[in-house]
């Protein structure tokens, strides 16, 4: 089994800005690794830093980071020797004094075999000395603020300085990121491939950029999570001050058949995703897009605001459309200017052109700073989305971007064209503090990054106090004790009775009165459905004693007889201990079938009555929820109310694993659960058991 070392954020200045260097196994052929980053460091000693080229077999060097801790300070040992050697010489390093170190080479616990001893030998003397590792297994980091270009990666040296940090869970995808932002004109103020991460890990380095001046916004990538509630209590400590937008990778991973549906639809990526966004992350779904959203938040951060609204102005009709719709599907509000707007923009632009949102100028001309100065003092504009190709004969788009900035109201502008020209008029532009986009897909992401933005500063961050519930609850549970339990939460249940024979069931549907719903009874069966357990719409005895001979078919000693609730839209809502993140609540559509609709939103527990009753707000079929085709319509607040308990459930209760309703009818008279499951923890094992009775021994 692999170690890796539990650590409170500490400082990582020792890494990240050193006074001095060592490269172990450097080399004086080109192509060895530690050649390559001898010459990347070159313009840290040409500086004035420390850099000593360690390698016991090369008497032009010294032969131990000893050593060369004699000749100047070393901080930072990087260190690029076969894994078989790496602990040994991360133990030299801790001795002579460095605080930190990056181990570039792989062979370690990713590639298994002797490889998980590697790491774990590191790891004991990351454990033993105190000394910070990055990686194994990574290409290192980038710190142009600090002189300092610690990665073998070819083309390091034209990342320039900036306001963009990347923390990568990959090195590869750490260096592909720090390109990428390159090319679209940002600088970067560090870049951090966190490999492995036997020791130092993204909470680390976001913790670390919290007070970082030189940071403006951070691109997260996100593989897996080792530690779920410490991610997100960095990213939420950062997005306080710095804005953070995520890249989750596995989209398509397949989440175990769980014990209820929720198991099965709170996947790693999609639970991974909720958490940050609700830490305050921006979340995106490609790199590219990464690019866009954390170019436009590293210059401009709109003021908070639920449902922040957009203006639009284009100089050319066609893209002007591409980004309207593209804003449309991010669900951006698109409000029509007012009418002394409108008519100012009447005196500024030819009658036949559009100017109530979005605003085509046509050509654009000199009047275009004006324009854009218009739309942004409007008082339902948050926000100014534009696009023109850059045409310098007949407008300066910086000089009127500049001229149309309005005091709180962000612009991102998107510049078609190509060449030298274009390139300095985009960067031209970013150093004016105006986010800056090639194409209108570009704008309208950039644009979807600063509303996200805006609304997660404008939620509450904190969940208020726990409502009472009940605790000491443990236990297999059937489908009448578990909603008895959800009654004491104040969740309505159909009126029911048990039935421990026929005779009892006849008598509860004379008393309940058709139809009912005869059910299997039975706390090991809980997916009654798919073993002919539930039948519905009984009226009369001879069906009741058709469906009771079915249950008896299937083994059934017990029956539940339950009054048939109105008609409606099903839901499903379920508090499960994720793995990972611990108690989790999805709310999704669908009932039965929300595994194949798979249109949930998903949130930390415990949960804020106020958070969670906007929860409906990020399923795609929302609008059966307001009175679609007449039908019933959902009163939020007793949502969040029915979701918050559930959370405060599972929080108070460690004894149970999941609840779930499933379904949880909206009808018009209100919010009704149909079916519920309860499952309870897994037993410990028995020396598991006695190790929690004696903590202490």
């Amino acid at each position: 089994m692999t170690t890796t070392v539990p650590r409170a954020a500490t400082g990582l200045s020792a890494l990240f800005a050193p006074r001095g260097i060592a490269v172990v196994g450097a080399s004086r052929k080109p192509g060895k690794l530690g050649a390559a980053l001898a010459r990347s460091l070159s313009g840290f000693a040409a500086a004035g830093g420390h850099l000593a080229l360690v390698n016991g077999r090369d008497d032009t060097m010294h032969p131990s980071v000893t050593a060369a801790a004699q000749a100047g300070p070393v901080d930072l040992a990087m260190i690029c020797v076969p894994a078989a050697a790496c602990a040994e010489v991360l133990a030299d390093a801790a001795r002579a004094g460095a605080g930190a170190a990056v181990i570039c080479g792989g062979g370690f616990a990713e590639a298994g075999g002797p490889g998980v001893d590697f790491q774990d030998a590191v790891a004991a003397v990351v454990a033993d000395t105190g000394i910070r590792l990055l990686g194994p297994n990574t290409s290192g980091f980038l710190a142009p603020h600090a002189g300092v270009t610690a990665s073998f990666v070819p083309g390091v040296a034209q990342v320039r300085p900036g306001r963009v940090a990347v923390v990568a869970a990959s090195g590869g995808v750490n260096h592909a990121l720090a390109f990428l932002l390159t090319e679209a004109g940002h600088g970067i103020s560090l870049a951090v491939g966190i490999g492995n991460g036997v020791d130092v890990s993204a909470p680390d380095v976001l913790d670390h950029l919290v007070t970082d001046p030189d940071t403006g916004a951070v691109a997260l990538h996100v593989e897996s999570v080792a530690d779920g509630p410490r991610l997100v209590a960095a990213v939420r400590r950062l997005t306080a001050r710095t804005p953070v937008v995520a890249l989750v990778v596995g989209q398509h991973d397949i989440g175990a058949f769980a014990a209820s549906h929720t198991g099965a639809l709170a996947t790693s990526w999609r639970t991974t995703r909720a958490a940050l966004a609700q830490a305050g992350a921006v979340l995106v779904d490609d790199e590219r897009e990464l690019v866009d959203a954390v170019g436009a938040l590293s210059v401009a951060r709109t003021r908070p605001g639920a449902d922040p609204g957009v203006g639009v102005v284009t100089a050319q009709a066609g893209p002007g459309l591409l980004l309207l719709d593209d804003l449309r599907g991010r669900r951006a509000r698109v409000p029509e200017l007012t009418g002394a707007t409108q008519a100012t923009l009447g005196t500024l632009l030819p009658p036949l052109t559009y100017q109530a949102n979005p605003v085509d100028t046509g050509r654009p001309g000199p009047e275009l700073g004006q324009v854009f100065h218009t739309v942004a003092s409007d008082p339902q504009v948050d926000l100014v989305a534009g696009y023109a190709l850059h045409e310098p004969d007949a407008v300066d788009l910086v000089a009127a971007a500049q001229e149309g900035r309005v005091p709180g109201v962000p612009v991102v502008l998107g510049v078609g064209g190509t060449g030298d020209a274009v390139v300095a008029s985009r960067r031209a532009l970013l150093d004016a503090g105006i986010a800056v986009a090639s194409e209108p897909r570009g704008v309208a992401a950039a644009v979807g990054a600063l509303l996200a933005d805006a609304r997660a500063q404008a939620r509450p961050v904190a969940a208020g106090p726990a409502q009472q519930v009940p605790t000491g609850i443990s236990g297999a549970h059937d489908e009448d004790q578990a909603k008895t339990l959800l009654d004491r939460l104040g969740i309505a249940t159909p009126p029911r009775r048990v039935c421990a024979d026929r005779a009892a069931a006849h008598a509860a549907l004379a008393e309940l009165g058709g139809p009912v719903a005869v059910k299997i009874l039975d706390a090991a069966i809980l997916h009654k459905t798919e073993i002919g357990g539930v039948h519905l719409g009984i009226t009369e005895a001879p069906a009741l004693d058709a469906a009771l001979d079915r249950l008896d078919a299937i083994g059934a000693d017990r029956y539940l007889v339950e009054k048939m609730a109105p008609s409606g839209v099903d839901l499903v809502l379920g508090a499960r201990r994720d793995p990972v993140f611990g108690p989790i609540l999805l709310l999704g559509l669908g009932g039965t079938t929300a595994e194949a609709l798979a249109d949930v939103a998903i949130r930390l527990a415990p949960l804020d009555t106020g958070e969670a009753a906007g929860m409906p707000g990020d399923l795609a079929g929302r609008a059966l929820l307001d009175g679609w085709r007449g039908g019933p319509v959902l009163a939020p607040a007793d949502l969040g109310s029915v979701v918050a308990r559930l959370g405060d459930l599972l929080v108070a209760n460690p004894g149970l694993d999941e609840v779930e309703i499933n379904p949880l009818r909206l009808t018009a008279d209100g919010l009704v659960a149909l079916d519920a499951v309860v499952v309870p923890a897994p037993a410990l094992p028995v020396s598991q058991e006695a190790d929690d009775a004696h903590p202490n021994q």
